[in-house]
């Protein structure tokens, strides 16, 4: 039977961080192998494809200085980072972050951000010219803002956040006539196979944001692919969620790959932009995976979700089950082969895929294996992100509303309506201050901390607000795209 998952690894060391990320590996075919043995002859692991540093926007800042009345070291807060007013970043967006209470001696977060230039394509001689009555500009220009949660260690997430806007500007530019046209074409060139081709596509109803939608999940998937090229050429390991908000052609697109989270807050009210995704909330989708290709599970789990995880003594008793066609729960006699480890164990932040990990989509972790076992986690693990649009033009965004995205380490001990209430309260109060929106980050991050100027912070359960993760925060104001492009 399948062990239950060992407890979490002590804290990666500083020799560890230096073998993996300051290492630089001599360029040539040998790179990544060459050099790597110290003095006396002993391998060193092969160092990361990419350095670990942070965002570009935060090199050489300094934490923000915060009053605190705390004698003890051990209670102080733990330093919040954010980008010099000097540096301001796309729509005077707001950024801030906090590294863990000592789970790693660096943050495994990432996050990138900065506009997009969608070139057009050249043409060749023998192409169709008519595309190029719709594209009377050389390129469109869009925002990007993204999040990259890392687990195994930093490196899926650094890499994350160095290739997926390339992956994303590339599949864009691909789509680019499709985009601009009235209707999107049936054919890329703007050829008629059918005299009906418009119709059809009318009759589908595919519009110019099915394409920019199609156009994220290929880059994701892309992202993927190439961070696991990267990482099994170099013997890296791990994985991150993403996070991405693309700004383009007047609405902003919202993707989402993991349990990181999206809200747009509004004077009227807030609305949720992303759905995390776990095992339990795919839990249909993973059972039904197990279903059609059962090998998968290598015959030592089970597929099918019971209350709790089934002993001997319930062999041959009628119990609750629920199978991946099952919304409700039925009841089956127990057979020897529903003893086996569950497919998906546990329940809200304890659930885990296979007893190993802990969400359902996400980039990297293509070698990542079920303890002792040949069982790859990966099949199950989905890099596709769903997608939220948001129309501007029809929003009419006032001064306030603001997109807050967050990794999971802000969500962990703050609902929605709390982040609410703490936006529509600072920015109402601090209307005249240029920095607002990062100071806002920082304020949300602070929240997270369990003491803010001498007292605990609590949930209105009374619990008090601690979170021992990263916790990396962008603050993204609608109303600013009016007079910032």
């Amino acid at each position: 039977m399948r062990a239950p998952p060992p407890p979490a690894p002590a804290p990666m060391s500083t020799e560890w961080f230096r073998r993996r990320f300051l290492h630089r590996a001599p360029s040539g075919a040998a790179g990544w192998r060459a050099g790597l043995e110290d003095a006396v002859g002993s391998p060193e692991p092969p160092a990361s494809p990419l350095p670990y540093r942070r965002p570009k926007f935060l090199r050489v800042v300094a934490p923000a200085p915060r009053p605190h009345p705390y004698p003890d070291p051990q209670s102080r807060p733990r330093p919040v980072y954010s980008p010099a007013p000097d540096r301001p970043l796309p729509w005077n967006a707001g950024y801030a972050e906090v590294i863990n209470a000592e789970k790693s001696e660096f943050n495994e977060d990432q996050a990138a951000c900065g506009h997009l230039s969608i070139k057009h394509r050249e043409l060749g001689d023998n192409e169709d010219q008519e595309w190029m009555i719709l594209c009377q500009e050389e390129y469109i220009t869009g925002c990007y803002w993204a999040l990259f949660d890392g687990h195994g260690g930093p490196t899926a997430a650094v890499m994350a956040s160095n290739v997926l806007h390339s992956c994303l500007r590339a599949k864009l530019e691909d789509i680019v006539e499709g985009i601009l046209a009235p209707q999107p074409p049936m054919h890329l060139s703007g050829c008629r196979i059918c005299p009906s081709d418009p119709l059809f596509v009318e009759e589908k109803g595919i519009q110019a944001q099915d394409l920019v939608i199609g156009a994220i999940e290929k880059a994701f998937q892309e992202c993927d692919a190439v961070i696991g090229q990267k990482m099994t050429a170099t013997g890296q390991a791990g994985g991150c969620t993403a996070l991405a908000v693309l700004y383009l052609e007047g609405k902003l697109y919202v993707a989402n790959a993991g349990d990181s989270r999206a809200i747009l807050v509004q004077r009227k009210g807030l609305r949720a932009l992303s759905s995390e995704f776990t095992p339990e909330t795919e839990r249909q989708r993973i059972q039904h995976l197990a279903f059609t290709h059962p090998r998968l599970l290598a015959n030592e789990f089970t597929r099918l979700e019971f209350p709790r995880r089934l002993r001997s003594e319930d062999l041959g008793q009628k119990v609750l089950f629920r199978d991946y066609n099952m919304n409700g729960w039925g009841y089956k006699q127990v057979e020897k082969s529903d003893l086996k480890y569950p497919l998906v164990h546990g329940q809200g932040k304890q659930a885990r895929l296979l007893g190993t990990l802990a969400v359902s989509r996400g980039l990297g972790d293509h070698h990542l294996k079920v303890l002792d076992s040949d069982i790859h986690i990966k099949p199950f693990l989905l890099s596709i992100p769903e997608v939220t649009v948001i129309d501007l033009e029809q929003q009419k965004p006032e001064e306030e509303d603001v997109i807050i995205m967050a990794t999971d380490g802000l969500w962990d001990v703050l609902a929605n309506e709390q982040v609410a209430q703490l936006t529509h309260t600072f920015l109402q109060n601090n209307r005249h201050d240029p920095n607002r929106f990062s100071e806002l980050a920082k304020l949300l991050i602070h929240t997270t901390q369990g003491r803010e100027e001498g007292t605990w912070q609590q949930s209105s359960a009374g619990d008090v607000l601690v979170s021992y993760d990263d916790v990396s925060v962008f603050v993204i104001p609608l109303y600013h795209k009016k007079t910032k492009k």
